[in-house]
């Protein structure tokens, strides 16, 4: 069961390709050892997962078709605290750049003006203290 559908259904534009998923399956953690067996299809899961970061729905909103959106939320939110999102970013971004014919970290970052909010005032507007109320000062 472990990576293969098991459940036929229409294919949504956020599905992995066989190309894809045979890039990004060797770095999906398997299941816990002497644990019960992993009842889902982790390559749905990963669907689940991408179908809600294309579309933007909701978790509750995922297709029923799809894996319970509680199970989809687990695996993701899982990943995301261990840092495997992390490591597969980094590892997509070297083979990526070393497919390019590039050095595989890069070497320099830009970060304009928009990239960084600061305060909405500034300077003295920021830091000048409020007049007393003259109905507090009269009592």
């Amino acid at each position: 069961m472990e990576g293969t559908a098991t459940v036929q259904r229409a294919a949504y534009a956020s599905d992995l390709k066989d190309d894809e998923w045979a890039i990004l399956a060797p770095h999906i953690p398997g299941p816990k050892p002497g644990g019960r067996p992993r009842g889902v299809d982790i390559r749905e899961v990963c669907n689940g997962i991408f179908y809600l970061l294309k579309s933007g729905c909701t978790w509750r909103m995922l297709p029923h078709d799809l894996p319970a959106w509680e199970t989809v939320y687990w695996y993701w939110d899982h990943w995301k605290k261990s840092g495997l999102w992390d490591e597969l970013n980094d590892l997509l971004r070297r083979d990526l750049r070393s497919a390019a014919g590039r050095h595989d970290e890069p070497s320099a970052a830009v970060i304009d003006s928009q990239s960084i909010k600061s305060a909405e005032k500034g300077g003295r507007a920021a830091t000048t203290r409020g007049r007393k109320s003259l109905v507090a000062s009269a009592t």
